[in-house]
């Protein structure tokens, strides 16, 4: 008879981020965390605290991990993944919601020690620099919204 592995328990999580962008001489500029070991560049995001909402987390996640204010534009859908917690094994389904966000102040030396650098990159740059492809695919999506807006 086969010995029966125990269930490894399932937990769920939610976070909120942002794209956050801006126009220079035509171009996009985009916004990214990077941690130095190994290197790898992300998009901002965290957890809410108790009574937030999906924005105000968003607002706040990207305030504290860029040091630049934002505004929300528009939502960016979310993406959904899951991982293995290091301290208790536990599965995790994860699910981030994105929004485009511009900036109206701030600096980008006020980031929290979270991340070992902020940085803008350009979107072509930005698109080859991200870690994970989920995020990607969320950069992909706010350059469409960006680029088919109505000039006027």
């Amino acid at each position: 008879m086969r010995e029966q592995k125990p269930k490894r328990r399932v937990e769920r999580h939610v976070s909120a981020g942002g794209v956050v962008y801006r126009l220079t001489n035509g171009e996009i500029e985009v916004v990214l965390c990077g941690r130095s070991d190994p290197l790898r560049w992300s998009l901002p995001k965290g957890t809410p605290d108790k009574g937030e909402s999906l924005e105000e987390t968003a607002l706040r996640e990207v305030r504290e991990e860029t040091g630049l204010e934002v505004v929300i534009e528009a939502a960016l859908g979310n993406i959904n993944y899951w991982f293995v917690t290091p301290d208790n094994q536990a599965s995790c389904n994860k699910t981030v919601h994105f929004f485009l966000m511009g900036q109206v102040g701030g600096s980008m030396d006020q980031h929290d020690p979270e991340f070992d650098e902020v940085r803008r990159f350009h979107s072509r740059q930005a698109l080859r620099s991200l870690a994970y492809a989920n995020e990607t695919n969320v950069l992909k999506r706010a350059l469409n919204v960006i680029n088919n807006r109505d000039p006027s």
